[in-house]
């Protein structure tokens, strides 16, 4: 079975290999090195002032996230299920929260983030997908982190990139918090997260919130290659396997290359055979497909070709399917996923075969590689 979902994605045999070594303790000093080694790595990926692992899912660092660096209303972008999910965190927690919500192939305006900011001066965090993975739609985070710091720059931003980080080169300029999940790029099984913290976040996250999501105590512990709860010791070993892969296998830069050929070479193959791609602002992370017919395709994929793609969920639910874009996928694999959607088409009298999906694939993905950059 071919794993195309946008998360979990693939464990590469390697990195299982790593991870099904002997059981470590975590409070030894072998475990340390392996910590430190990994937190480098960690540094060079986000590109952030500090970096802090978490052994919980992406869920666990967002709410990490709101109540460490939000003390009295978040505003969130809702374009999806993740978006929403930042809202009902801050009012479990009991803190104030302003909603700006959009269709969920609809990216959030920064002319609306702004309007919000400057009406509502209780706003102390914002709170926003890069990589809505619900539809997946790309926000255009950057650009609405820099007019919001050029308003006040005390605002806080929190960035979910659980489905960007690894995927594309994020400008963190602006950016305080920016979340990673390990079942996404980072190719590991659900369980451990990542946050990427600025400077100002640091400060303002002072001596913390909470008790097992307290940044301050892992802040505090991870500078010394250590956690202040139980670390997640072997998906961490795995972790380093992986940033090591990337590493041999060319460095960030490549994969980020990768990933966008990928990106543009599957959306225009399934737009060669006439189908519609759902989000306006389309993700690097996955294609998103919206038909009449998508769940007879999904399951004509798992079923005849052994391909799993995600669908959707809620009122997308049926409407949509998901293919996945992220990690190390060999081209033979995405270019089985898109021949395979045609021929599906074929036998439901949707078109005459002719092998063009595969076709525009091909070209598109080899002759983006010729180019040599991230697209």
């Amino acid at each position: 079975m071919l794993l195309f979902t946008p998360g979990p994605t693939p464990v590469p045999q390697n990195v299982r290999n790593a991870m099904s070594d002997e059981t470590m303790h975590h409070r030894t000093p072998e475990f340390e090195a392996i910590f430190e080694k990994t937190r480098k790595h960690l540094f060079n990926l986000f590109n952030t002032d500090e970096v802090i692992m978490l052994a919980s899912s992406g869920t666990g660092a967002m709410e990490a996230a709101v109540i460490n660096l939000c003390h009295n209303t978040l505003l969130n972008v809702n374009s999806g299920k993740f978006g929403e999910r930042f809202g009902k965190i801050a009012t479990a927690n009991g803190l104030g929260n302003i909603e700006i919500k959009n269709e969920w192939n609809i990216p959030v305006s920064v002319e609306a983030v702004i309007e919000a900011v400057k009406a509502n001066s209780e706003i102390d965090a914002i709170a926003v997908q890069i990589s809505e993975s619900a539809g997946g739609l790309r926000h255009p985070v950057e650009e609405l982190a820099k007019a919001v710091k050029e308003i006040n720059p005390n605002i806080m931003i929190i960035a979910d990139g659980i489905t960007a980080v690894g995927v594309e080169r994020i400008d963190v300029s602006n950016i305080d918090c920016l979340i990673a999940g390990s079942q996404k790029a980072l190719m590991l099984p659900p369980g451990l997260s990542i946050l990427g913290l600025s400077n100002n976040a640091i400060e303002k996250i002072g001596a913390g919130k909470g008790y097992y999501l307290n940044l301050a105590s892992e802040i505090k512990s991870q500078r010394k290659n250590t956690t202040a709860f139980t670390a997640a010791t072997t998906l961490i070993i795995g972790l380093l396997e992986v940033l090591e892969t990337i590493e041999k296998q060319g460095g960030i830069g490549v994969l980020y290359c990768n990933t966008a050929r990928r990106a543009k070479a599957t959306q225009a193959a399934l737009e060669a055979i006439g189908l519609h791609i759902y989000p306006s602002i389309p993700a690097k992370s996955m294609t998103t497909v919206d038909d009449s017919d998508a769940s007879k395709i999904r399951s004509a994929l798992k079923e005849e070709y052994g391909v799993n793609v995600a669908g959707g969920q809620d009122h997308l639910k049926g409407k949509i399917f998901r293919i996945n874009q992220m990690g190390l996928i060999e081209p033979y694999e995405s270019i089985w996923v898109v021949n395979a959607i045609e021929l599906i088409l074929h036998r439901m009298g949707r078109l005459e075969y002719a092998g063009i999906a595969s076709k525009v694939y091909n070209e598109t993905y080899f002759k983006s590689a010729l180019e040599k950059k991230e697209i």
